[in-house]
């Protein structure tokens, strides 16, 4: 046996104490020093994954290293939100969302494994849908909103809203619009926005209300019908859509907020790196204009911290979980 002096012995010990932190300072130095997979609760072509690929795309660049998109598209992104709320918290996870849905509306209507504000850190605002465009199959008999509305009020329960299940933006605007219009729908549930959007298109549905990056190219194209954008002004990338004011239903606004989220106990020095490269992105040109084109209003810089992230979902749920109460919506995560 190796016999150390006393105070030989107790410098020794003190340096193998710091082994561990120094360690993960190294490691939070270095990072990342592989690929980041990016959980995106939803599935490919819909609003979320259409985003997250333009923004992690150009995030690639700054951080060198790749950004994996993975889609986990069951119960309205609370599969998808609950392994990232479980991963190890060392960067390499994280989550791009809707997150008004993932992380505000979904705490007020499933019996969730997870804490949506204490089991995340949050990294940053990324874009809003400008409004949701209300839409509907081509066969709809009714050329404007104010004939769409007659028409559910003569045929209540009848016409079937197609949206990404309950707790989805799409189903909340649904529950304000029956209450607005004085009327009643089917809710239709899918896997993807652009799967309802798809059925809306043969006629197998009636109706959706959703983002500007599913409803544009088709309303474009004339294979469905655009009544109205659910906001105070018109799009800039559909000029010729009415607004929600000018069609017949005032003060009918909706819309979506995108973010990026990590798991809660993220080093602060990782997350800081995440977030100057979705700033960067942010900030580009090209992604500008992607988004733009889009109909997605990018949040302004002193909005794009992770502070401002934690402000803005505390304000929602403030806001929103007493509506879904009142609406009686409850419902048990897969």
């Amino acid at each position: 046996m190796v016999r150390f002096p006393r105070r030989q012995f107790l410098a020794l010990a003190a340096g193998a104490a710091t082994l561990p932190a120094l360690s993960r300072i190294a490691s939070a130095q270095s990072y990342p020093s592989r690929l980041v997979t990016v959980i995106v609760p939803s599935g490919a072509g819909g609003p979320s994954d259409v985003i997250a690929r333009i923004v992690t795309e150009h995030m690639r660049g700054t951080l060198g290293q790749a950004l994996v998109i993975e889609n986990v598209p069951v119960a309205n992104g609370t599969l998808g939100i609950g392994r990232v709320a479980r991963a190890k918290p060392d960067g390499y996870t994280i989550a791009f969302s809707v997150s008004s849905s993932t992380h505000v509306f979904n705490a007020a209507i499933y019996a969730l494994p997870y804490d949506v504000v204490n089991d995340f850190e949050p990294i940053g605002l990324v874009v809003k849908d400008r409004a949701q465009v209300i839409v509907a199959r081509t066969s709809m008999p009714a050329n404007d909103l104010k004939e769409l509305i007659a028409w559910m009020r003569t045929n209540p329960g009848k016409a079937t809203l197609g949206h990404t299940g309950p707790g989805s933006p799409a189903h909340i605007a649904g529950i304000v619009f029956q209450n607005l219009a004085g009327t009643r729908l089917q809710d239709v549930a899918y896997r993807a926005a652009a799967q309802a959007m798809q059925d809306v298109v043969a006629g197998h549905i009636d109706m959706m209300m959703t983002s500007p990056s599913i409803a544009l190219a088709p309303a474009q194209a004339g294979s469905v019908k655009a009544y109205a954008v659910a906001a105070a002004n018109r799009l800039v990338a559909a000029p010729d859509i009415p607004t929600v004011d000018e069609a017949g239903l005032p003060g009918f606004y909706t819309g979506g907020w995108f973010a990026l989220w990590a798991p809660k106990g993220t080093p602060r020095d990782s997350i800081g790196k995440l977030n100057a490269a979705l700033v960067d992105a942010l900030a580009d040109v090209a992604v500008r204009a992607r988004l733009a084109d889009l109909g997605l209003e990018i949040f302004p810089r002193e909005q794009q911290t992770p502070e401002a992230l934690a402000a803005l979902q505390k304000a929602e749920i403030e806001k929103w979980w007493p509506v879904i109460k009142e609406a009686g919506i409850k419902l048990k995560a897969e």
